[in-house]
């Protein structure tokens, strides 16, 4: 699988527009991020959310001019590829001028990598070193590389540094999935001159047939995945199936930037919907379908020491049905939520501990803080592009009820030989209430079946 990245918009009468392009956002890349692996041993543990990962479209400009002795040579990342335990960072070059012009490529220059919501400074290095002479309009391509510091994987942005106010990175995605055999290595240089007349084409067009940037939906990148989506089913029972989806949206900033620059930034929307299918009644109705949309303040986990990151969230959620009368059930809730990380020989364990407390009418459900309590506890442990099992659980210490949900991924293509992206999910409930209808109800369930985000 090879990754995919093309310019979508092409300067006027194929030629590079001179000085001022870095920050007048007159081109816009287009990336089409799948799954980058990492074999890197520096890399512990890695997970993506790839599905949603596969779809992040994000906007950028020319960065930063980058060498004061040239300032008519702007500078793009043109592509980003897994190369010797790190990356391989295609950067090009742009003589905006109006004639030839010989430029040293810096040997090193300064970058930020983010990783999901962890920010990271990072150092491009040259190779091989050499001096490009780029015609007037033209462009030069050099490969720079930077070695990955140890962070989990998962949705990336690089900028260079010195990037413009508002200037977006390039995206990708990142897992430790091997792709030695994926990846093919790039010339070190390559020197273009720009095209005369309006063929249609970009300049930097890695892939003609790649679509064009969806200009309509520019905040596309700030939405990913939240809790699991999956469907699993187990028989027997009136809902005998299960169905989650879930997303979360960054309100404000560019994506990665949570508990960045700006502290609105960490401010996030997110939906879960969980439909339960009793697959095995006349028409084959939905027993109850849970709503559960919330606002909550995301602080990303950062490492404290080598062995420890921590992390976490805080919100408010609305828990509903969507039903009137004796059916009807609803709950509001505020919550708080740390989150510690260490590492366990190739694997990670999470833990989390969950208080909240019911606000507004309960009317429709008056004894459920019996059967829910006020207290949980996260917990989960994984092998990044391996094993991952995860649990959420619910307990009141007073009337001593609660619940245990537990979920256990694998990705099917570590099993036989597929492109399918899905993981093999299974899902397992014991306690009281595992949907709002039956909160007072206990039940057991164990169902199998399929997951794209875990």
């Amino acid at each position: 699988m090879r990754s995919r990245y093309v310019a979508v918009r092409e300067p006027r009468a194929g030629r590079v527009k001179p000085a001022g392009f870095g920050t007048s956002a007159i081109m816009t890349i287009k990336v089409l991020a799948p799954l980058v692996g990492l074999a890197a041993p520096a890399v512990a543990s890695a997970t993506i959310r790839s599905a949603l990962a596969a779809a992040a479209l994000l906007s950028t400009a020319a960065l930063s001019t980058t060498a004061s002795a040239s300032p008519a040579i702007q500078t793009l990342i043109g592509s980003v590829a897994p190369a010797g335990g790190g990356l391989s960072v295609e950067l090009i070059f742009l003589n905006g001028s109006g004639s030839a012009a010989a430029y040293d490529p810096p040997g090193q220059i300064p970058a930020e990598l983010t990783v999901d919501d962890r920010r990271i400074p990072v150092m491009l290095t040259l190779v091989p070193a050499s001096t490009a002479a780029i015609p007037a309009g033209g462009f030069t391509r050099r490969r720079y590389a930077l070695a990955l510091p140890a962070v989990h994987a998962g949705n990336a942005v690089l900028s260079l540094g010195g990037a413009a106010p508002g200037t977006s990175g390039f995206a990708f995605a990142l897992s430790n999935t091997s792709v030695a055999e994926q990846t093919q290595p790039a010339p070190a240089a390559e020197t273009t001159p720009a095209r005369s007349g309006s063929s249609g084409h970009s300049l930097l067009t890695a892939n003609p047939n790649a679509p064009a940037a969806d200009t309509n939906n520019v905040f596309l990148a700030n939405l990913s995945g939240y809790q699991p989506i999956y469907a699993v089913y187990g028989p027997g029972t009136n809902t005998d199936a299960r169905l989650q989806i879930s997303f979360k949206y960054q309100l404000f900033g560019k994506p990665g930037d949570s508990g960045g620059r700006a502290w609105q930034d960490g401010i996030h929307f997110a939906f879960t919907e969980r439909l339960y299918w009793d697959l095995g009644a006349k028409s084959s109705p939905f027993r109850n379908v849970d709503y559960m949309p919330e606002l909550f303040y995301l602080v990303p986990e950062r490492a404290v020491t080598s062995t420890l990151s921590l992390g976490g969230q805080a919100g408010v959620r609305h828990e509903s049905n969507g039903r009137d009368g004796d059916a009807s059930r609803s709950m509001n809730t505020v919550y708080i939520q740390p989150v510690a990380t260490v590492p366990i020989g190739d694997y990670s364990l999470s833990v989390g501990p969950r208080l909240w407390a019911y606000i507004g009418d309960l009317s429709d459900n008056p004894d459920i803080k019996r059967y829910r309590g006020n207290t949980g506890l996260f917990a989960s442990i994984g092998r990044e592009g391996g094993l991952r099992v995860s649990a959420n659980s619910r307990l009141n210490f007073g009337s001593g009820k609660g619940s245990v949900d537990v979920e256990t991924s694998y990705p099917l293509n570590r099993l036989i030989g597929t492109s399918l992206n899905v993981y093999l999910f299974g899902q397992g409930f014991a306690g009281y209430g595992e949907n709002l209808l039956d909160y007072n109800v206990r039940q057991t369930r164990v169902r199998f079946g399929i997951g794209i985000v875990r």
